[in-house]
């Protein structure tokens, strides 16, 4: 087994309704997660689902009414951030098997019909819209939130910062 160096997400188109390109935004998931500095081994995975899925989950699992736009279930109360100086490397006569499983972070599911819709209303193009809730809904994954002005400033800020680099192709600036 070949060893991992960068993150890995798994992705899913699960609707119908609005065209996706899933692999774009996968990239765009790996991105963040090398922009965070996820360890290699991170996993997480980004599901599009229709309106009735999301309003499942919203009302299930966060009490929340109606249809949203994304939804981020993380997996980890904290993840851990590069390597650990003391856990060592691979040496001499060590087994390329993996001793431990991957590190499962979490899920970012979005509605793309919903998307879509806040595109339209925003007068903005709909990948604009799939990229800052995918950028969204990762970030979340890490802890960060929205819930008072400090807190979301310092998320949109890194979502301008992460969603700049991907356009413009480069590695986003690491996490400090």
């Amino acid at each position: 087994m070949i060893p991992r160096t960068t993150p890995r997400v798994h992705g899913a188109d699960e609707q119908s309704a609005v065209p996706v390109e899933l692999m774009r935004w996968v990239r765009l998931a790996e991105h963040v997660l090398r922009g965070e500095r996820a360890p290699e081994d991170a996993e997480m995975a980004l599901v599009f689902v229709d309106r009735a899925t999301i309003t499942d989950l919203n009302v299930r699992y966060l009490g929340g009414s109606g249809p949203t736009d994304v939804l981020a279930f993380p997996l980890e109360d904290e993840v851990p951030v590069g390597r650990m100086p003391d856990q060592g490397g691979r040496g001499p006569g060590a087994t390329s098997e993996p001793t431990e499983p991957p590190l499962a972070i979490g899920d970012v599911v979005v509605c793309a019909d919903v998307a879509r819709a806040q595109a339209e209303a925003r007068g903005i193009p709909l990948d604009d819209e799939l990229a800052l809730l995918v950028v969204h809904g990762t970030l979340h994954l890490f802890g960060y939130d929205h819930d008072d002005a400090d807190d979301a400033a310092r998320m949109q800020g890194r979502e301008r910062e992460l969603l700049e680099s991907f356009a413009a192709g480069v590695e986003p600036r690491p996490v400090t």
